[in-house]
């Protein structure tokens, strides 16, 4: 059976297996257990109408708190079947899915999601305080796209489909700094049809006046509809007509500088589901991509304080 007790012995196999190295999963954990019983208290009297027995009696979990949470990482990390699941951890598939959900809330209030940073630097005001939360006063902002199984309702079907990805797909936008770290996520993903930029004018983070937004093509006619937007964007090349030595050299800057938001985007699909097909319910799709966010941010305020 997988267990922390075991798997924690091999530190290279549990970051393969968890995506987290062991310090900081023991980090994360050391919170999620001091939250839990109050959550768990919380849960429970949501359900106390429906409840015959007093809150405490009844079954119990089979596995600790630190088992179940291990649990959830595996899962989001290699995208395993609840049934190869089920077989791991020595339990029924439903009560995988159950501890999984269980989980969840309890989760993201212990890592950074990109929603509370956001809140923060929505309240910035000062340079210095900017600065800390947006070196070099820079974001950059991009959209990725993941595959979903092929809807059988005709209008969701081309609502869906990605020219782009030739597939069907949902959507999500993200705004990085510098370090890479995640400071927006769009609160709901959009339909794989929706071209980058109008997901952006539907949802688009609000940056402090000093910041500059670093943009790909997919975003040209920004600088029309946001005026007091401090918006960078490549030279786009016109038909029939070179773009200059000056312009190239110019173009590759901005690649140069804008590569950080790939590779966020690199570190979120790390996690399998967020870059396999996306076998759950799409109502689940947000909350999950919230706290595989938030678990990359902890990964990259973790490494550089260790530094």
């Amino acid at each position: 059976m997988l267990n922390y007790d075991r798997l924690s012995k091999k530190p290279l196999l549990f970051r393969s297996f968890t995506g987290l190295e062991l310090s900081e999963f023991d980090s994360i954990c050391q919170e999620v257990e001091s939250k839990y019983p109050d959550y768990e208290i919380k849960r429970l009297s949501r359900e106390k109408k429906r409840r015959i027995r007093s809150i405490g009696a009844g079954r119990h979990f089979k596995h600790p708190i630190r088992d179940r949470f291990l649990m959830l990482l595996v899962y989001y990390k290699l995208y395993i079947t609840h049934t190869l699941a089920s077989f791991l951890f020595d339990l029924d598939q439903s009560n995988v899915h159950r501890d999984i959900r269980y989980m969840e809330p309890v989760v993201s209030s212990c890592i950074p999601l990109p929603q509370k940073l956001y809140n923060i630097t929505r309240r910035l005001r000062t340079v210095q305080e900017v600065e800390i939360y947006f070196p070099g006063l820079k974001a950059f902002i991009d959209s990725t796209e993941q595959e979903i199984p092929r809807p059988k309702n005709k209008k969701r079907k081309k609502e869906y489909y990605s020219g782009k990805k030739k597939r069907h797909t949902v959507k999500t936008q993200y705004m990085v700094n510098k370090e890479g770290k995640i400071l927006h996520k769009s609160n709901q993903h959009k339909k794989g049809r929706k071209h980058d930029y109008s997901v952006y004018k539907d949802e688009h983070p609000i940056t402090p006046p000093q910041v500059k937004n670093y943009f790909d093509l997919g975003y040209h006619g920004i600088e029309n509809d946001f005026p007091d937007l401090k918006a960078i964007l490549p030279v786009k090349k016109k038909r029939n007509i070179e773009l200059t030595k000056t312009e190239k050299r110019y173009n590759k800057r901005h690649r140069r500088q804008r590569v950080v938001v790939e590779h966020t985007i690199c570190r979120i699909k790390k996690f399998g589901i967020m870059a396999s097909k996306y076998r759950n319910r799409l109502k689940r799709y947000d909350g999950i991509s919230d706290i595989v966010s938030g678990l990359v941010n902890y990964r990259i305020i973790h490494s550089s304080t260790s530094r």
